[in-house]
């Protein structure tokens, strides 16, 4: 009679989380639409954000007759918008990797330091900056290189879990936090041995993130296109995300080859944070903090969540950007820090959560 019961009420209850998501994911994407234009106004020189709105509209639709200031577009088009697109494309990238890493390795603090592919991209990037690495690729060598160096961190990850077998949420794990902290010591080698103070600057800052490198331009164009089909590959696998979560064994049952799928998830992952993070540096917590408030608003079913994590990570990187560019004005605070002082006592939170249930 129980189970008569649960099915009968089950379709109702899941068109109601739908409508609930539906309704979510609406104003998620309001709020996204004011944070860009409001991030895109504020700073040094603020804009109008009508003027704001007329010259985006102007240049992405082709609406309106340009009527505005030079100056205002050269602040708005030129200047803040591709860090601002950078911004939320870097935090919604962020934010589904770490959702899809908490789900691969079943660990809620797992994030995308996990795998050592930030690592990989600050190695790449500190042989660029102090030792002229990369110079093929031209204006490009910077973001090259720490792409070319969270690649092969990837790999190596990928090579260390499986040489014991099968490839493992734990074996995973292990691997991703070894290569991570032997790159970082890799890293720290390469700035002592540099002897350049002004370079060394130079890394540490780019170690911390930063999205002032933001232009239109070719790595733009890769970031959002990357970080786009990441979500919509993600979230169409959100049913096996699903079973992935709760185990092995749950995953085989309904179908799922859980070391097959993990294999992808690590290279799909493995792609967007390394392209993420060749071109705005190494941002932590985005990938810890935004999964846990999108699952507890959306819910665990990965088919809702994916979305509203990458919305919530884009809304809160770009504000995140906003505050680092303008606290300390007319220096620029690296990215990085804001981040961790909002994702350090979260992380705390986290951590005495786990302690208390088990």
């Amino acid at each position: 009679m129980v189970m008569t019961v649960r099915r009968a009420a089950d379709p109702l209850g899941r068109l109601r989380r739908s409508r609930r998501n539906t309704i979510l994911v609406t104003v998620l994407l309001t709020l996204l639409s004011v944070t860009v234009l409001a991030t895109t106004a504020l700073g040094p020189v603020s804009v109008d954000p009508g003027t704001v709105a007329r010259i985006l509209a102007g240049k992405l639709f082709a609406v309106g007759d340009p009527t505005w200031d030079a100056t205002a577009e050269g602040i708005v088009w030129a200047g803040r918008f591709p860090r601002v697109l950078l911004a939320v494309a870097v935090g919604a990238g962020l934010a589904v990797c770490g959702m899809a890493l908490q789900a691969m390795v079943r660990n809620m603090l797992a994030d995308p330091y996990l795998l050592g592919i930030n690592s990989g991209a600050s190695t790449g990037a500190a042989l660029s900056i102090l030792f002229g690495f990369g110079l093929g690729f031209g204006e490009y060598a910077l973001t090259g290189s720490a792409f070319l160096g969270a690649l092969a961190a990837s790999l190596l990850v990928f090579f260390v879990a499986r040489a014991a077998g099968t490839v493992t949420s734990v074996r995973l794990l292990l691997a991703g936090v070894a290569v991570g902290y032997a790159l970082s010591a890799l890293t720290s080698f390469l700035i002592f041995m540099s002897g350049s103070a002004e370079g060394s600057r130079s890394v540490m800052f780019w170690l911390l993130g930063s999205l002032a490198l933001a232009s239109w331009g070719v790595p733009l164009l890769i970031v959002v296109v990357v970080v786009i089909l990441t979500i919509g590959v993600l979230t169409a696998w959100g049913t096996r995300l699903d079973a992935l979560a709760i185990g092995d064994e749950t995953a085989h049952i309904l179908g799922v080859s859980a070391t097959r799928f993990r294999t992808q998830l690590l290279l799909l992952v493995s792609l967007c944070v390394g392209v993420v993070v060749a071109a705005s540096g190494s941002i932590g917590f985005v990938g810890l903090v935004i999964p846990h408030l999108a699952r507890r608003l959306a819910g665990a079913a990965h088919a809702w969540s994916l979305p509203a994590a990458a919305l919530m990570g884009g809304i809160f990187l770009a504000w995140a950007d906003l505050l680092a560019r303008t606290a300390l004005q007319p220096r620029e605070l690296p990215i990085g820090i804001i981040t961790a002082l909002v994702g350090a006592p979260f992380l705390l939170y986290l951590i005495r959560s786990l302690y208390r249930t088990t």
